[in-house]
């Protein structure tokens, strides 16, 4: 199968955002009186909605996950958003998919404006057709939304010829809730369980596996 339409989750697939991320949950809940966990316990966050982690693992009502989302926000925009870094070989596989003429979207429950200062601090956005992602008012906070916005706005993708690469469960759900496959990368915060139970369409262990579904070479 050649796929022609990529769509590309972003934290934990074309960039590791652990530290800014976890450091930026931290505040957020120190701000509402709660010790936070040690470092790696927070990286279970990186991926979900953050309102409902808030909701489900902390107590909060949905007014009070809201206020802690935009505690997170407080951090997230002054120092979280840049302690972050590209994973090695992203930069390679997508100018190596954009040379070969595919069409690369990015599908993303961060805020979009978030995701598109991301790409661009990185010198990644010019290999994308088009950046979706949330709303600051979280509108668009599952991985469906986001992939049935992004269809909204780019009516050339064809379903058949599209797949989806994240790290998390929320993505192959998503990807599969919006009609199309997806590969579930294991160098993010997903594990290799998760993907299968997820029913991933691949599984890339690493990048260089990616490469290789993508352009079809192990297909």
């Amino acid at each position: 199968m050649s796929y022609e339409y990529i769509l590309f989750d972003l934290d934990g697939t074309l960039t590791d955002p652990s530290l800014g991320i976890t450091n930026s949950i931290a505040y957020a809940l120190k701000k509402n009186n709660i010790e936070p966990p040690e470092r790696e316990k927070l990286y279970k966050y990186i991926g979900p909605p953050l309102i409902d982690s808030f909701m489900e693992d902390y107590g909060f009502s949905r007014d009070g996950a809201v206020k802690a989302l935009w505690d997170y926000r407080e951090y997230y925009e002054k120092s979280g958003i840049f302690e972050n870094s590209v994973y090695d070989g992203i930069d390679d596989l997508l100018k190596s998919l954009y040379e070969s003429g595919k069409k690369i979207y990015l599908a993303t429950s961060k805020p979009e404006i978030y995701a598109r200062q991301i790409l661009e601090h990185f010198n990644l956005a010019k290999y994308f057709t088009f950046i979706a992602g949330n709303t600051m008012a979280e509108d668009r906070h599952h991985k469906v939304d986001v992939i049935n916005y992004l269809y909204g706005e780019c009516p050339e993708i064809e379903k058949e010829k599209a797949i989806m690469v994240g790290d998390r469960n929320y993505d192959v759900n998503g990807a599969h809730g919006a009609g199309i496959e997806c590969i579930g990368v294991l160098f993010g915060f997903g594990s290799e369980i998760e993907m299968k139970e997820a029913s991933a369409d691949f599984i890339a262990p690493t990048v260089f596996d990616l490469k290789n579904i993508l352009l079809g070479e192990s297909l």
